[in-house]
């Protein structure tokens, strides 16, 4: 059968048969909820456990269900390499790895070479992918890990703000938005590891209003601690807004106890960094990012597009992309207009923490700023929206710390619908999950002809088909040639610096294949003396398709 209007017997195109699957979805909820579904998830929600459990394997289960289709992710970017790099070097018990002595060959993005061979980036994201690689075998599994804690963590985070069943509905919320087929379960950059770290401290702070126990005070310090590992730059708005929290609360002196037990928790994950400081930079002050800066000057992949030379044709968000970013490192006078310029830009992104249905839910949630929690929550998004737009990049999983809150957002609007009509907060959530079941069926089913027909309108930016074919082509070479290898790397003139293939394990000298940047036949005899047990390769990755080859022909 064909998708489009003119070639099937009914004259139905791809907009119909959307519309039909949509519409049996929400009369078959419909017909099941109040029998079947309603007293379930009354009974379930109120088994903390159970539900925390459930809200966990949720997401797992049904990625683990497209393996079929998609298996484990390949890594492609340059910051799933630092990160990975990190977890490496956790493996090997170690903050920093010995600069290589011909380390010339292995400039990459985002590593450092002196005085250490280190990725830039702060340990938490690689900690659970040493973690995933340490008990599965599979640094992706640390990726699986971090989203069904987060998945769980909402769903204890939302305890604290709203009723038991609608804790469980944001915790159902959580696992479709940011699981199977979202780009934070599908890669190794980080997001669900920091919103697991945001659902501890905005899930410890009604409760340390409400009975100010050690405990709490603990899982604040826990968050925040976490936060810091992984976002050092965002855990500034973190400790600016969590205590504007209790700006209402006037029996302050309760709280000392247990907000003393969260600082020291906090001033031990600052001891971690202060470490890992020392490690990689030799000072205990200077963060490896920032070395990098002093080193390479502002990382030209910050950008993330290309140089935006006459040959070539650049779309309109990225040139309003190209325009803020050198507005904002141009002149004083023009650094407010970049900054709104930017802030502009980025506001589209925020999509990627709401299901499209909930927009239904948003001005709902306008109705609940009356109370103060629910105007803190709008302001904390706010410092962290326009703290940010500071950075000169822009990434979905940097507001991860706060993922939970834009949960909470769809979750309270919904509420505040049931206050006028309990059938109208069904409608809105049934059609989340038909939203989401629609698609996902769409990759179980991946290789069919109606899913290669809908595929195009496809709106989730996770798991749609571009995986690095290229990169996985070369892998299956290499994996059939035996023994120890040394591959150059050498790319073309008309080579997208973004596109970066030298990328190393930890210990360089005693993985299997080692990468390096071609520099010449008289520089690359050096590097060919040093390994005289290893096969040499040459991959021209810019070739249609990359061409791999023995090395010298």
């Amino acid at each position: 059968m064909s998708y489009l209007p003119f070639e099937n017997p009914i004259g139905f195109g791809a907009s119909d048969f959307i519309e039909i699957v949509w519409a049996a979805a929400l009369v078959a909820l419909a017909l099941t909820w109040r029998a079947l579904l309603a007293p379930a998830a009354h009974k379930l929600a109120h088994r903390t456990a159970w539900s925390m459990a459930i809200c966990a394997a949720l997401p797992v289960m049904l990625r683990l269900l497209l393996l079929p289709h998609h298996p484990v992710p390949t890594p492609d970017v340059y910051d799933e390499f630092g990160h990975l790099l990190v977890a490496d070097t956790l493996r090997h018990f170690r903050f920093a790895n010995p600069a290589h002595p011909l380390h010339q060959f292995f400039e990459t993005f985002f590593v450092l070479q002196q005085p250490t061979y280190s990725s830039i980036y702060p340990i938490g994201q690689g900690l659970a992918l040493a973690i995933g690689r340490a008990m599965f075998g599979l640094p992706w599994a640390g990726v699986i890990a971090s989203t069904a804690a987060f998945c769980a963590l909402c769903y204890w985070m939302l305890r604290a703000w709203t009723t038991p069943e609608w804790a469980l509905a944001g915790g159902f919320l959580a696992a479709i938005e940011f699981g199977p087929l979202s780009s934070w379960m599908n890669s190794y950059w980080g997001g669900a590891f920091a919103a697991a770290a945001g659902c501890l401290v905005f899930g410890a702070l009604p409760r340390l209003r409400a009975t100010a126990r050690a405990r709490d005070g603990a899982l604040l310090g826990i968050g925040l601690g976490l936060n810091l590992l992984t976002r050092p730059y965002e855990s500034i708005f973190l400790l600016i807004s969590a205590p504007l929290f209790f700006v209402p609360f006037r029996k302050f002196r309760v709280l000392a106890k247990p907000l003393a037990v969260a600082i020291l928790i906090a001033l031990a994950a600052a001891g971690v960094t202060l470490l890992q400081n020392k490690s990689v930079t030799g000072k205990w002050t200077q963060l490896p990012y920032t070395l990098s800066q002093d080193q390479y000057g502002v990382p030209a992949a910050l950008t993330f597009l290309p140089d935006p030379a006459p040959h070539l044709e650049l779309t309109r968000e990225q040139q309003l992309e190209y325009k803020s970013q050198m507005a904002f490192r141009g002149a004083d006078r023009e650094t407010l207009q970049s900054y709104l310029l930017r802030l502009e830009y980025r506001v589209r992104y925020y999509r990627f923490f709401f299901i499209p249905p909930l927009y239904l839910a948003l001005p709902f949630f306008l109705l609940r700023l009356r109370e103060w929690r629910f105007a803190w929550v709008a302001l904390t998004l706010a410092i962290f929206a326009l703290g940010i737009n500071f950075f000169p990049a822009f990434q979905t999983h940097y507001l991860g710390a706060v993922t939970c809150l834009f949960v909470l957002i769809g979750v309270a609007g919904m509420e505040q619908i049931a206050k006028y009509t309990a059938g109208g907060a069904r409608v809105v959530m049934s059609l989340c999950v038909a939203f989401f079941l629609f698609w996902y069926t769409l990759h179980i089913f991946d290789t069919r002809q109606f899913s290669l027909a809908l595929r195009p309108y496809e709106t989730w930016s996770g798991l749609n088909h571009q995986n690095p074919e290229r990169r996985i082509a070369v892998k299956r070479q290499l994996q059939k040639i035996p023994g120890k290898l040394l591959v150059f790397v050498h790319y073309s003139p008309a080579h997208i610096f973004q596109d970066e293939w030298v990328y190393n394990d930890a210990d360089i000298d005693a993985a299997r294949i080692v990468w390096a940047r071609d520099l010449g036949l008289e520089q690359n005899q050096k590097l060919v003396d040093y390994y005289p047990d290893r096969e040499v390769w040459l991959l021209e990755p810019d070739a249609q398709p990359p061409r791999l080859q023995p090395y010298g022909r």
